[in-house]
């Protein structure tokens, strides 16, 4: 596509795609013309439904800086840094029981509690209801076949995430929940110094428990897979650390965690030789424009040498990620402390299972055989 069709027309689907680098970037950066106001996955865009203030994936300038501007506050790159002991930990309790086992999963006994219990712990949402709720995100995220029917799933998460707020407003603490009750800001719509109303703190913490959820997730089980399937250069990170921040950014850069973005097109825009009408959608295919060898030098081959100057797993620009920090963070030291305990091990593909959802790409189950 990026070579024979760079602008993609889908009739059945009702939508536009762009999937070549510089396309991709140049459209996060213009969100003027591809607002992602209107929702910021197709099946979104095409319901119709307005989206809740506080979704700032899903929001446009003024509003959307002011929503982002206070979370931007909180989530500091030098606070999240200071967590890498708690993060320590939480991969220690995680791995420390499979040693011996002869396996683990990168994904049922890593990556489903970790990342969780450390967005939990910044929240603070107590740790015997984090597994819950991780188990509510992941059946949200799940499709299912036509005919088939889902799994019953008995979980209020904004009447939970209400009782939190509630007794937080009475018994302040240390943690995110109370700053977001207590932060103030500018409302650009009427100019008043304001606090969030409840549905915007709920609206918060449900993106930023979802958020810190599912993507650090499949970036755990994708260098699970991708670290078996090149050993050499796992075997190059077990002898020399100073590789594994590179091999986190190649993971993103290779397998996005999150390998699309919807916009709405807000006036006519010509993109090779062809007009995409005012009022269509169009997808921005990320994980394609990582690969893009206009980009990217073999981009379809896994290098954790690779000098990145910035990839577009955590978007570009107005949406970047808030919480790519805390991903790398995470990607890091779990990596680091597999390594400690597993420095070899291959993939069990008789029990593999890759998970099967709209938004988020990766593996519901990543089971490896260590040696």
């Amino acid at each position: 596509m990026r070579d024979e069709q760079p602008l993609y027309r889908n009739e059945e689907h009702n939508f536009y795609a762009l999937t070549r680098f510089r396309d991709v970037e140049d459209a996060l950066i213009d969100w003027e013309t591809f607002i992602s106001g209107k929702g910021s996955t197709l099946d979104m865009i095409q319901a119709g439904f307005p989206m809740p203030p506080g979704m700032i994936l899903m929001e446009d300038p003024p509003i959307h800086n002011a929503h982002r501007g206070l979370l931007s506050r909180i989530f500091t790159a030098p606070r999240m840094n200071a967590l890498e002991p708690q993060i320590r930990q939480f991969c220690a309790e995680s791995l420390d029981p499979c040693i011996g086992a002869g396996g683990f999963d990168f994904i049922k006994d890593l990556g489903a509690h970790m990342p969780m219990r450390a967005i939990g712990m910044l929240l603070g949402i107590p740790e015997q209801d984090q597994e819950a709720i991780r188990d509510m995100f992941d059946y949200g995220m799940q499709l299912h076949d036509e005919g088939e029917e889902p799994p019953p799933f008995e979980m209020n998460a904004m009447g939970l995430y209400n009782d939190y707020v509630e007794w937080r407003e009475k018994n302040p603490s240390d943690d995110l929940m109370t700053e977001l009750i207590r932060a103030e800001f500018e409302d650009p719509t009427t100019g008043e110094i304001r606090t969030l109303n409840r549905g915007e703190i709920l609206t918060y913490i449900l993106l930023l428990s979802g958020a810190g959820n599912e993507t650090t997730t499949r970036l755990i089980g994708w260098m699970g897979k991708l670290l078996a399937e090149h050993p050499d250069q796992r075997r190059e990170i077990v002898e020399d650390r100073s590789l594994l921040a590179g091999a986190v950014e190649e993971t993103l850069r290779f397998e996005a965690p999150s390998p699309v973005q919807a916009r709405w097109v807000t006036r006519d825009v010509e993109l090779h030789g062809q007009v995409v009408p005012k009022d269509s959608i169009m997808l921005l295919v990320n994980g394609s424009a990582n690969r893009d060898d206009r980009k990217f030098e073999n981009g379809d081959t896994y290098d954790i040498h690779r000098n990145i100057a910035h990839h577009l797993s955590f978007g570009y620009r107005i949406h970047f990620c808030l919480g790519a920090s805390l991903a790398r963070l995470e990607g890091r030291v779990a990596l680091d402390e597999v390594l400690n305990r597993f420095p070899e091990w291959e993939i069990d593909w008789d029990n593999a299972k890759q998970a099967h959802t709209a938004t988020v790409r990766g593996w519901q189950r990543m089971p490896v055989v260590t040696k």
